[in-house]
C-alpha cells in the first residue's frame, strides 16, 4: 500500500495503465468555422467516457482501465473499450506509451499504454450517445479532454496521416470495396481539409493502385459509380503493422509530404 503525503506517494513507482483511441469515418462536422469554410463530406469520430471520478470529475477521457495479471496488453485494451463502447475492433495496434511525470496533474503518476484501432461499421452510433457517460465526437470538434488525452489524440491523427498512403489503412475506414468519392471523403477526413476531387481521381486512376470490381454505386439521384478496389500486389506490400515503427522519427515532419501529392492542384 501507498502511503505518506503527495510528495511522498509521488516518488512511488507510477501505476500503469491502458487507454484506447477508435477512429472511425462519419458524417462532417458543422460545428466548427473549418468546416464552415470547407465541403467535406466527411471526418473522423472518436469515442469518449465522461469521468466519474476525480481528477477530473465530469470531463471527458479516451475509454480507459487497469491491467490485470490474467490479461496481456492487448486484452486489457480490448476489455476497457468492450465495456465502455461494446466495441471490439478486428485488430488493435500500440500506438505508443505516455508516462510524463506531470501528465497526471498532481495526482499519483500514471503511465499510460495506449492502443489504437480504425473502425468503419458503427451502425448509426456516430453522433449518439451510448450512455449518458459515453458519446461519439468528431475530433475536429472535442470538447476540453482529462489528463493529456488531447495530446494522445493530436499524435494519433498524426500517426494516420503519416500513413494515408498505406491501402490497408484507408480500408479499415472505407471498406474493401469503394467509389473514388468515397475514398476522396477518406482522404479528406484524414487531411483535415478539402482536396480537389478532380484533381484526386485524376491522379488516383493514374496511380496504378486501383481496380475496377465491375460494380456500379448509385448514391441518391447521381449517377451510378464505378466501385473500386486495390489490387492485391499492392495490399500484399501495404501492412497496418508498419504503423508501429512510426516513433523512430517525427511524424509530423513528414505526414505534410505523405499528403502533398493528393492535395496540390
Amino acid at each position: 500500500m501507498i502511503m505518506g503525503n503527495v510528495s511522498e506517494r509521488r516518488k512511488q513507482p507510477p501505476q500503469v495503465g491502458v487507454s484506447v483511441v477508435i477512429l472511425a469515418l462519419g458524417p462532417a462536422s458543422h460545428g466548427t468555422q473549418e468546416h464552415a469554410r470547407t465541403s467535406a463530406g466527411s471526418t473522423l469520430w472518436i469515442p469518449l467516457v465522461r469521468r466519474v471520478r476525480q481528477p477530473f470529475l465530469g470531463q471527458w477521457a479516451l475509454p480507459g482501465g487497469g491491467l490485470r495479471a490474467d490479461h496481456s496488453l492487448e486484452q486489457s485494451a480490448y476489455v476497457a473499450l468492450e465495456s465502455t463502447t461494446s466495441l471490439h475492433p478486428r485488430y488493435l495496434e500500440q500506438l505508443y506509451t505516455f508516462g510524463d511525470p506531470a501528465r497526471s496533474h498532481g495526482g499519483l503518476p500514471m503511465v499510460s499504454i495506449v492502443y489504437w484501432a480504425l473502425v468503419d461499421d458503427l451502425n448509426g452510433q456516430l453522433g449518439q450517445s451510448i450512455d449518458d457517460n459515453v458519446k461519439w465526437f468528431p475530433v475536429d470538434d472535442l470538447p476540453e479532454l482529462a489528463f493529456d488525452h488531447g495530446d494522445i489524440v493530436d499524435y494519433a491523427l498524426s500517426r494516420l496521416r503519416g500513413k494515408i498512403e498505406y491501402p490497408q489503412i484507408v480500408t479499415r475506414l472505407v471498406g474493401e470495396r469503394f467509389t473514388l468519392s468515397q475514398l476522396h471523403d477518406v482522404y479528406e477526413a484524414v487531411a483535415g481539409q478539402s482536396i480537389d476531387l478532380a484533381n484526386f481521381r485524376r491522379k488516383m486512376l493514374a496511380s496504378g493502385q486501383l481496380e475496377d470490381t465491375g460494380d456500379k454505386l448509385r448514391v441518391g439521384r447521381n449517377r451510378p459509380a464505378t466501385v473500386y478496389r486495390y489490387t492485391m500486389d499492392v495490399l500484399r506490400q501495404s501492412t497496418w503493422s508498419d504503423a508501429r515503427d512510426l516513433h523512430d522519427f517525427d511524424v509530423r515532419e513528414t505526414q505534410d509530404d505523405v499528403l502533398s501529392a493528393l492535395t496540390t492542384i
